[in-house]
C-alpha cells in the first residue's frame, strides 16, 4: 500500500517536501510560465504606450492598435494569476483524499493549460502581425522597440510552456486511470450494504453461521470506500 499513487501523488496525509515539489517538471514549467507572464505584462504596461514628439496622447506601440496592448496586458495578468492558482493546487493536491476530486483537478489542469497554450498562440500571432505593420512615422525614435520584441518573444515561448503543462497533466490523468486503485469491478459499498444481510456491530453475519470471520465478511471490508491508512477513496471509472 505504501507504493500506491493516485494521479501522480501518494496517499493523503503525507508531509510536504519542498525539495521534491520544486524538482517536479510541472512545477518548473509553472514557474517558468509565471515568469514569462510577468515579462509580457511588464513590457507592455511600462513601455507599450508611446506618443509622437508633436502629440501628448499616448497610443499603443503595436500599430497604434489599443486592442493589441490590452490583449497582452490582460493575458499576462491572467496567466500570472492562473500560474499562482495552479501552484497552490499542486501544493494541496497530495492532501486530497478523494480520487474523484483528484481526477477533476487533473482534468482542469489539462483543459486550462491547453486553453492558455492556444490563447498565447493567438496572442503571439496578433502582436507579431501588429508589430510588423507598425509605421515608422508613428514611432520615429523607435521607443519601446525592445519591450515590444520581448513581449512577442515570450508570448511565443509561453505557447510551449503551457502546452508542456497540458501534456504533463494528461500523463498524470493516464497514470491515475491505469492505476490498480481503479478497479472496473468495484461496486459502491452503499449498494453492497443495501443488498447484503444485516450484520451486528461486531461484524458477525446474523444470517450466516460463518459470521464476521467468514469469507463474505472479509470481502465486504476489503471493498470499503475509504481506507484510513492510505488516504484514498476508491471509485469506479
Amino acid at each position: 500500500m505504501e507504493g500506491m499513487q493516485a494521479y501522480g501523488a501518494g496517499k493523503a496525509g503525507g508531509a510536504f517536501d519542498p525539495v521534491t515539489f520544486f524538482q517536479q517538471p510541472q512545477t518548473v514549467l509553472r514557474i517558468v510560465s509565471w515568469v514569462f507572464s510577468i515579462v509580457i505584462f511588464g513590457c507592455i504596461a511600462n513601455e507599450g504606450y508611446i506618443n509622437r514628439p508633436n502629440e501628448m496622447e499616448e497610443f499603443c506601440i503595436f500599430n497604434r492598435n489599443q486592442n493589441a496592448c490590452n490583449y497582452g496586458v490582460f493575458m499576462g495578468s491572467m496567466a500570472f494569476l492562473c500560474c499562482m492558482a495552479f501552484l497552490a493546487l499542486d501544493v494541496y493536491f497530495p492532501q486530497i483524499s478523494s480520487v474523484k476530486d483528484r481526477k477533476k483537478a487533473v482534468l482542469a489542469d489539462v483543459g486550462l493549460s491547453a486553453f492558455w497554450s492556444f490563447m498565447w498562440f493567438v496572442g503571439f500571432c496578433f502582436l507579431a502581425n501588429q508589430w510588423q505593420v507598425t509605421k515608422h512615422e508613428d514611432n520615429p525614435l523607435r521607443e519601446g522597440g525592445d519591450a515590444a520584441r520581448a513581449a512577442i518573444t515570450f508570448s511565443f515561448f509561453s505557447i510551449f510552456t503551457w502546452a508542456g503543462q497540458a501534456f504533463l497533466g494528461f500523463q498524470r490523468y493516464k497514470l491515475g486511470a491505469d492505476s490498480a486503485l481503479f478497479s472496473q469491478e468495484y461496486t459502491d459499498p452503499s449498494q453492497d450494504a443495501a443488498g447484503a444481510p444485516y450484520t451486528s456491530f461486531g461484524g458477525d453475519d446474523l444470517e450466516s453461521p460463518g459470521g464476521g470471520g467468514g469469507e463474505g465478511g472479509g470481502q465486504a471490508n476489503s471493498d470499503g470506500a475509504f481506507d484510513g491508512t492510505t488516504g484514498y477513496q476508491r471509485q469506479d471509472y
